[in-house]
């Protein structure tokens, strides 16, 4: 924990009114995982990227059992702010545990599920998208680093069972139909 807190006071110091304006930003892209929800719905629904909408739909889905239903409840840590009340945290508190941090896991979970889908071009640029939110959630002091980190593998590890599933739904389908797809 004091690793933690060495890292986020350590950044506190690269505060300044325009990173706060530019942090407050990029992590407000990732709050309640609407814009990947909103990227994945239109994806899904123009033909040439249709994969890629039900890839990254079903990794945000797991993502979000995972994360918010089941390890920031097991887990059940504090957040950063709620044990050294000294910061001034910018954006509105968050109300739910710390571990793992859900913006980043749902990031990590759409920039993974383009890499898997074939987009490899777009997973890059999503993925510095995905470490931005996340390094977002520390300077902002509503996350310990060890929350981005697994909230990162939490996204990937959904997005790597996405695929499994989906590999597997479409394995089984094309037995039932005869090897036509």
């Amino acid at each position: 924990m004091s690793f933690d807190f060495t890292i986020l006071d350590n950044l506190q110091r690269l505060r300044s009114p325009v990173m706060d304006n530019i942090m407050c930003f990029i992590t407000h892209l990732a709050d309640k995982g609407i814009l990947f929800i909103a990227l994945a719905v239109v994806l899904y629904y123009m033909p040439k990227t249709r994969k890629t909408g039900k890839y990254m739909a079903v990794a945000l889905l797991i993502s979000v059992l995972l994360c918010n239903l089941v390890l920031k409840n097991a887990v059940a840590r504090l957040r950063p702010f709620e044990i050294n009340s000294a910061v001034d945290v910018l954006i509105s508190k968050p109300h739910d545990y710390s571990f793992p941090s859900g913006h980043t896991s749902a990031s990590f979970a759409a920039a993974m599920a383009l890499y898997l889908s074939g987009r490899k071009k777009c997973a890059i640029p999503a993925f510095a998208l995905a470490s931005l939110i996340g390094f977002s959630r520390m300077y902002l002091y509503v996350h310990f680093p060890t929350d981005v980190l697994g909230g990162a593998v939490t996204g990937i590890l959904s997005a790597v069972l996405a695929d499994f599933a989906i590999r597997k739904l479409d394995c089984k389908k094309r037995i039932h139909h005869g090897g036509k797809k």
